[in-house]
């Protein structure tokens, strides 16, 4: 499964308030990143994931985000230094930019 054009779009939109936003697609999903840096991704299930860098994950548990994880094919579970967007920023773009603004400032 590969991320959709709308999710995309949606992500793109989301963010627009943090000014020119770029992607990347990779392994099914789309990195996301400004001016240059990434602080999130979109994964193929459209969930979206800010980058939890230097304590930052701990402050977007908090507010009820989760942290990305997959299990190899050896049965062993790897945590990715990403959360969920906290459910209130995925419907108002200003929440979302805030959060992604703090996630930037923690790289």
């Amino acid at each position: 499964m590969s991320i959709s054009d709308a999710d995309i779009d949606f992500a793109k939109e989301l963010f627009a308030g943090l000014g020119p936003i770029t992607t990347r697609k990779m392994m099914g999903g789309l990195c996301l990143y400004s001016e240059g840096t990434i602080f999130g991704i979109v994964n193929a299930d459209g969930r979206i994931y800010l980058k939890g860098a230097k304590g930052f994950g701990a402050e977007i548990a908090a507010a009820g985000g989760q942290q990305w994880s997959y299990t190899r094919d050896t049965g062993k579970v790897t945590l990715m230094p990403y959360w969920t967007l906290p459910e209130e920023g995925m419907d108002d773009p200003e929440i979302a930019c805030d959060w992604a603004r703090q996630a930037l400032t923690h790289l």
